[in-house]
């Protein structure tokens, strides 16, 4: 499996692009804010002959679903989220006014509802479904246990964790879903964030400040 990584919106929210030799490919989070950020991944998928497949979400705050409604125009792709965030789609017009972002177009409904144990599977590639909440009530983190990578969104970031003072946050619940579900993994898998560099299970493990 191999990645692509697109920084977009005012965030620097990471919007990536999962793939394989079969030139099937999954979006995480689209978070493309304007034409320009959406003509970068259009180009990217003609370019690389890649054919997307899915769309799917860590989390749905909004900076992570800017470009749902481009998914849908341009590719026919629903959502796949957790149910417990689906709130935040019938709010993100209030809460993008509430960050100081007017005039957006209301996101599309979710097409279809992760929970965890559940496999994404696209070309030759599988992806897990991990429930971490505590970032927001339906936080998911996707993992690759072939590829030994994993995609943690707002819950685990190089050197921190997503902030849980946010509507529907808990601090405990996030603590405990890291530990539980993500620190078990090997020392060696890759973790791509929602924002920030990448990192690796056995860094944060060692040297995050929230576990030490």
């Amino acid at each position: 499996m191999e990645y692509k990584i697109f920084v977009n919106n005012s965030w620097q929210e990471n919007t990536v692009v999962l793939f394989d030799d079969t030139g099937e490919a999954i979006v995480v989070d689209c978070g493309c804010f304007g034409r320009a950020e959406e003509k970068r991944l259009g180009d990217f998928f003609v370019q690389s002959k890649l054919k997307p497949v899915a769309l799917i979400n860590t989390h749905l705050h909004i900076d992570h679903i800017f470009g749902n409604n481009f998914m849908k125009e341009a590719y026919g792709l629903e959502a796949q989220v957790a149910e417990e965030d689906n709130f935040y789609i019938e709010h993100a017009v209030e809460y993008a006014a509430m960050l100081g972002v007017r005039g957006i177009t209301p996101p599309p409904a979710a097409g279809k509802f992760l929970k965890e144990g559940d496999r994404i599977v696209f070309g030759n590639s599988e992806l897990q479904v991990l429930a971490v909440p505590g970032h927001s009530p339906g936080g998911l983190c996707f993992y690759s246990e072939k590829d030994h990578l994993l995609l943690t969104g707002d819950s685990l970031f190089a050197g921190s964790i997503g902030r849980t003072d946010l509507p529907g946050g808990n601090t405990r619940q996030l603590l405990q879903g890291i530990r539980n579900k993500l620190f078990v993994l090997p020392d060696e898998v890759r973790v791509i964030p929602g924002h920030g560099p990448m990192t690796s299970i056995g860094e944060e493990r060692k040297h995050n400040p929230f576990f030490n």
